[in-house]
Parts: C-alpha cells; sequence; structure tokens
C-alpha cells in the first residue's frame, strides 16, 4: 500500500561496532579527530555515535567534570576541547564505566561543537550515519493528488518517491505541478542526516493557513540528488490536508 512504512533495523542501544569509512572533524579549519575507522557506538536506538582512541584525537582535552548518565553506557566524564587559542566548551565525553571495556578510555564528539564533519571527503550532516538506514529515491507514474479546504493545490502523474529506513513513503513532485501561488516560504528548516537541508512553506487556501506543511530540498545529499527542487506535502500533520495517492488517501493524522 501507497503510505506502508519501510521497516527499520533496530539497533540495541548499547551495541559496539567498527565502523567502515574515515571519519574527521574539524573546528574552524583545524582537525581535531581523525579515525580510520572510528567505532559506532548506539548510546540510544536511534544513529550510532562516532568513538575515538585517544591518539585520533589531536585537540587537548580538559576535564570539567561528571556529565550526564547514559542508560546504556552508565556515568560520563565531560571535558573541553582547546584548539588553538579557543576552548570548545564540553566538546567531549567518555565512559568511565562502560559494558564494553574497550570504551571506556575512547572519547566521543558533541556533534554541535564541531563546524565541519567528514565521512572520507564528503561532509556529513546533523548526526552520524547509520549504516543500516537505505535512502530510495525512484520515478514513479502514480497519481498524487493533494487538497485542502476542496481546492485541488497539487496534481502529479510524475512523482518522485522517496522511500527511507522507518519512514513512510514520501511523494515529492515538480513544482510546476503545485499551485505555488497558494505557498509562502518559511524561515523553517530541518536537517537531515542522509538528505541534507529542508526548507519550508505554509499553505494559504482562502481562511485556511497551514504552517510549515511543505517542505524540499534545494540541494540535497547524495542520497536525496532525485527530489531535488522538488516539494512534498506533510500529510499526517493536518487533518486541512488531503493526500491522496492513486486514488488512497494517505498519511491521515
Amino acid at each position: 500500500m501507497a503510505g506502508m512504512v519501510q521497516r527499520a533495523v533496530v539497533v540495541p542501544p548499547g551495541t559496539v561496532e567498527p565502523g567502515s569509512v574515515r571519519v574527521r572533524a574539524y573546528s574552524s579549519g583545524v582537525l581535531v579527530a581523525d579515525a580510520d575507522p572510528p567505532l559506532l557506538v548506539w548510546e540510544h536506538r536511534f544513529y550510532p555515535q562516532y568513538f575515538f582512541t585517544p591518539d585520533q584525537v589531536t585537540a587537548e582535552l580538559r576535564p570539567t567534570g561528571p556529565g550526564r548518565r547514559s542508560r546504556s553506557l552508565g556515568p560520563s566524564e565531560t571535558f573541553d576541547a582547546v584548539v588553538g587559542d579557543r576552548v570548545l566548551t564540553g566538546a567531549a565525553q567518555r565512559y568511565p564505566e562502560a559494558p564494553v571495556e574497550a570504551l571506556r578510555t575512547m572519547t566521543t564528539l558533541t556533534w554541535s561543537a564541531f563546524d565541519t564533519w567528514l565521512a572520507e571527503e564528503e561532509v556529513i550532516h546533523t548526526h552520524a550515519r547509520d549504516p543500516y538506514v537505505r535512502v530510495d529515491a525512484m520515478p514513479s507514474d502514480r497519481h498524487v493528488r493533494v487538497v485542502a479546504d476542496g481546492v485541488v493545490v497539487a496534481e502529479s502523474r510524475r512523482p518522485v518517491v522517496l522511500v527511507q529506513s522507518g519512514q513512510p513513503p514520501r511523494y515529492y513532485l515538480p513544482r510546476t505541478d503545485v499551485r505555488t501561488d497558494l505557498l509562502t516560504a518559511t524561515d523553517t528548516v530541518s536537517h537531515c542526516a542522509y538528505k541534507g537541508t529542508a526548507t519550508y512553506w505554509t499553505l494559504r487556501v482562502g481562511d485556511l493557513v497551514v504552517p510549515d506543511i511543505v517542505w524540499g530540498y534545494d540541494a540535497p545529499l547524495r542520497e536525496g540528488l532525485a527530489v531535488a527542487g522538488l516539494v512534498c506535502f506533510w500529510a499526517e500533520n493536518s487533518a486541512d490536508l488531503e493526500v491522496y495517492v492513486d486514488g488512497e488517501r494517505i498519511g491521515r493524522p
């Protein structure tokens, strides 16, 4: 069925696996960590974190005291990272009582403390990539029809169907098949480690206003290149939006 979710691989928290590619972290152009490869550690089930051995971290780490306790890894110690004359506050953590002994002397870095992450020579966005997440984007001839307040706001027989592990299929439509006169760009953005940065639009049909109900990727990452410049309607986010695929309504809130 059109709205069925592709099953995701659920990795139990506390799982530790070797990575497969070189990963580096930079701050203002200065290399801070370099592992070929790092360990992948699932502290929670959503995505892994990169863990580095002491010799893979080039910055000086200054202990700042205990951090939060992890359900899967135990108590943590927090560190500032000294990069030249700059101090990155709370930029690193260790888990000295981790169930896997090898992790106890290793360091994981706070993602947002560093401005550039690379897997080989490709920039990584938002968080470490999960090797078990798959993204497929395929051209389709399905009939997609979007209705709001009785008005057809989009209709297409040439969508691109994007399927991502753990998510419902998303139907991206050419803008020429969309009533773009009913859309107003907003300042909202979201970030996906696999597709990149999305921008949003509010839908206005008469007196009906549905904020941030449409999104698109103008410059997506490799996995999302097929949806560049297309737009997608967030079917399950508003009862006022009706999205039909081959006559079947999908994504009811």
